[in-house]
């Protein structure tokens, strides 16, 4: 690819990394709501026993109760009792999935990941994104830094393809040579028949840590953090 200086509205490509508090407060919610909902459960439990062990007690010797709601009334009991035994078997089993995805999460520590995404680490003035473009199109590409600003801009003809490299070699526009650290591709594309084409951006870097206290773990990379399921491959 040549790079030719230009401006546009950029529209950012890729996949938004999920912010740590949408996860950590979906987690609470969930494990609130199962709470709240086996707490309902067992006081419906409770309750039905009370009123049988009552009637029971209570009733006629001449006229007993009807041996057909009676058992209709046990079936009733044991069905309650199932549900609380099913609600805590689940509760295990959630848990056991919460484990198996944290163990997960740390095995990718220090390896270099594939995600979709557009952050990527400036390191030794070299910079790569891999973009996926659908059609021929001419792209329009904008590089901003960690504060928002952009400082590189240019179009560029690209044949239609998936995951190709685009290396920056971390000069501006003004052709001023950057710091090494973290920057923001952008890139919008158009047609030869001047229709608008969808790009999306994939980057590398390495696992550099991993945030367990989130559901699911969030991996941090070049800064940025990313559930597992998100990780296209491994590179080494």
């Amino acid at each position: 690819m040549t790079t030719a200086a230009a401006t546009s509205s950029p529209i950012v490509s890729g996949t938004t990394a999920l912010p740590s508090s949408s996860s950590s407060s979906s987690g609470s919610s969930a494990a609130a709501a199962s709470a709240l909902a086996s707490s309902q459960i067992a006081g419906n439990f409770q309750s039905f026993l009370t009123l049988l062990t009552t009637q029971l007690q209570n009733q006629n010797p001449l006229d007993p109760l009807d041996t057909n709601q009676f058992t209709q009334q046990l079936v009733e009991f044991a069905g309650v009792q199932q549900q609380l035994n099913t609600n805590d078997s689940l509760a295990t089993l959630v848990s056991l999935q919460q484990t198996a995805q944290s163990t997960q999460a740390l095995g990718f520590v220090g390896k270099t990941a594939v995600v979709n995404g557009s952050t990527a680490a400036l390191t030794n003035s070299t910079a790569t994104w891999e973009l996926s473009v659908p059609a021929n199109s001419d792209v329009n590409v904008t590089i901003a830094n960690s504060t928002g600003q952009t400082v590189f801009s240019g179009n560029y003809s690209v044949t239609a393809g998936n995951n190709q490299p685009f290396t920056w070699n971390g000069q501006g526009s003004d052709g001023t040579q950057l710091p090494d650290g973290n920057y923001t591709l952008t890139a919008t594309a158009k047609d030869s028949s001047n229709n608008t084409v969808a790009v999306t951006t994939q980057v590398q870097g390495v696992v550099s840590s991993v945030d367990l206290t989130q559901s699911p773990p969030l991996l941090s990379i070049n800064g940025s953090t990313y559930t597992v399921n998100q990780i296209q491959s491994i590179v080494n």
